[in-house]
């Protein structure tokens, strides 16, 4: 992949989420609370001159940190957002994640069907994990909410959406080409608000948060987002070591994007 610079970066993600708005009747984008999501909801605004026009979802399983939860509220208070909380429940699934794994598409799924959403933000990136490597922009879900990931229709010239097959929803992308140091540089050039959970305590810190059942902190001394790029420029650990579910078979993790695993 060519490496892009940052005002490359904004330019298009601001352009995809644009086409989205327009393209789609009712949208609405996921937000956990992380860096990624968060700065896909700061895109956002300065896509819409300082708002995020559509309703923003949090599947809830009721056990994030503390952190969390109070970062969601006051955020969505000073950014004045659409929040919609959907609850998930905590039950095995099909690889073994109670929490986290195929529980939350379900939650999805029920509060998607009541309220009408055709189309879905998602700030997922390609380097995240080899699975999330062959999404697009913007990829049809079918009304199963299946995704066929071999069969996908070409994006060329900017064309996101034209040939798309809306008969169930799509899932945008606007994040795509980023990584994790372009996140955090951005993250410092924007002044973007994040999780406290990423700075370091006591000689540990979240490089990636889930929920306090599937994720444990890292070793680092990051205590500043200066500090947090300087790390990333040297380490060679995995973004997502601290994740549960990125330790399962990458067949598992495929079988639940298929189903609808964000």
């Amino acid at each position: 992949m060519i490496k892009q610079e940052l005002p490359e970066l904004e330019e298009k993600s601001i352009y995809v989420i644009r086409e989205a708005k327009l393209k789609f009747k009712k949208i609405a984008a996921l937000w956990s609370m992380g860096k990624d999501s968060t700065t896909m909801l700061a895109l956002t605004r300065k896509a819409f001159l300082g708002k995020v026009p559509f309703p923003v979802i949090h599947i809830d399983n009721s056990i994030d940190f503390p952190e969390t939860y109070q970062f969601r509220q006051e955020l969505a208070d000073k950014w004045n957002l659409d929040l919609i909380v959907a609850k998930s429940e905590i039950k095995p699934d099909m690889v073994g994640s109670a929490c986290c794994g195929k529980n939350k598409p379900e939650a999805l799924k029920k509060v998607m069907a009541e309220y009408g959403f055709d189309a879905l933000i998602v700030s997922i990136r390609r380097d995240e994990h080899g699975v999330r490597a062959k999404e697009r922009y913007m990829s049809p879900r079918d009304k199963n909410w299946k995704w066929d990931y071999k069969n996908q229709v070409a994006e060329l010239w900017d064309d996101y959406t034209s040939k798309l097959d809306t008969k169930g929803h799509v899932r945008v992308h606007p994040l795509l080409d980023w990584n994790e140091i372009d996140i955090w540089r951005y993250v410092r050039q924007e002044r973007v608000p994040v999780n406290p959970l990423y700075f370091s305590r006591n000689g540990y810190r979240y490089r990636s948060l889930g929920c306090t059942h599937c994720t444990v902190p890292l070793k680092s001394n990051a205590k500043s987002v200066d500090d947090i790029i300087k790390e990333l420029e040297v380490t060679k650990d995995e973004e997502r070591g601290g994740r549960s579910m990125d330790k399962e078979r990458e067949y598992a993790m495929l079988r639940l994007r298929a189903l609808g695993y964000m």
